[in-house]
């Protein structure tokens, strides 16, 4: 194989990965982390598999997403997202599927350390999101196609996780690790949102019946109004042990960004700047991961979080 068709090879690989996307998957585990250090319980092995667990799982949903979708009739000529592998060719479908299961098998590897600290719930967590991964896209009843992707992405990408990365190092859960996680399962929310709305009509003529389909765009456009201001709105509840600390405030120095991505998202922007529009909602959740973290250490650090 010359340089060439290896160099081809490895991009369209990268194309099929969707790294826009891993922020979803990186953002949680490093709050789950923080909130973990916070409680002086952080453990950087569980931590580590933990965030190489969510990344995998990130990419085997991509790739299975994009496999089934073409087998479904789905991606069709006329989509306005970005190019799709299968749809296109670029990696035949044989080997996309057997890549999508080598993914999803080193996940469940990496998970093995996780079920050896957390135990059986670890485990039923573990095969749930794998599962679930197949079954968006995947299977009799691809619940993507059924207007229930929203709820997967805010469960698994949210409660799942922020509180299984949280769980696996302290091996409990409080109600601030669940109320941050439902901030990032918003906010992860919200990057699917994008993605249906922009896909909303060849969603519409394949007979993918995503929420956005079933609501409509205006309704759509509101939804992710309220998925972004419900997550900054939840950091006023972080009361650890019913004290307040300024330092969990720390992610509202995102807010410019959140309300310039609201008000794009309004004027009813066109296939490219919805691409960018996801790419942003992904940036934003990275950011305000990011900056929770870094308040959850800082509030530790100057001995506000008991």
């Amino acid at each position: 194989m010359s340089a060439s068709e290896t160099s081809s090879r490895w991009q369209a690989w990268r194309i099929a990965i969707r790294p826009k996307t891993l922020p979803a998957a990186v953002a949680p585990v490093l709050v789950g982390t923080a909130l973990a250090y916070a409680d002086g319980r952080f453990a950087p092995l569980p931590a580590l598999a933990a965030l190489i667990v969510a990344l995998l799982l990130q990419i085997g949903a991509n790739l299975a997403n994009d496999y089934y979708d073409y087998l479904k009739g789905v991606d069709r000529a006329g989509r306005q997202g970005p190019l799709r592998v299968a749809q296109s060719g670029l990696i035949p479908l044989p080997h996309l599927r057997r890549g999508m299961w080598i993914t999803f098998a080193l996940a469940a590897a990496a998970g093995s350390l996780l079920i050896a600290v957390g135990g059986w719930p670890l485990l039923i967590l573990g095969a749930a999101a794998i599962a679930a991964a197949v079954a968006y896209s995947g299977g009799p009843y691809p619940f993507g196609s059924y207007g229930l992707g929203d709820l997967f992405v805010f469960l698994f990408f949210g409660l799942v996780a922020v509180g299984g990365t949280y769980y696996v190092q302290t091996l409990r859960l409080t109600a601030t690790a669940l109320l941050a996680a439902t901030s990032m399962g918003l906010l992860a929310t919200a990057i699917l949102v994008v993605n249906n709305l922009r896909d909303l009509e060849t969603d519409g003529r394949a007979g993918k019946r995503t929420l956005a389909v079933l609501m409509g765009a205006r309704l759509t456009r509101l939804e992710y109004t309220l998925l972004l201001v419900i997550a900054y709105a939840i950091l006023l509840l972080l009361r650890p042990a019913g004290r307040w600390s300024v330092w969990l405030l720390l992610p509202w120095l995102s807010l410019p960004n959140a309300l310039r991505l609201i008000r794009a998202l309004h004027r009813s922007p066109d296939g490219p700047a919805m691409n960018r529009l996801l790419a942003g909602t992904a940036q934003l959740e990275l950011l305000f991961g990011l900056l929770l973290s870094i308040g959850l250490v800082l509030a530790r650090i100057t001995g506000d979080y008991p």
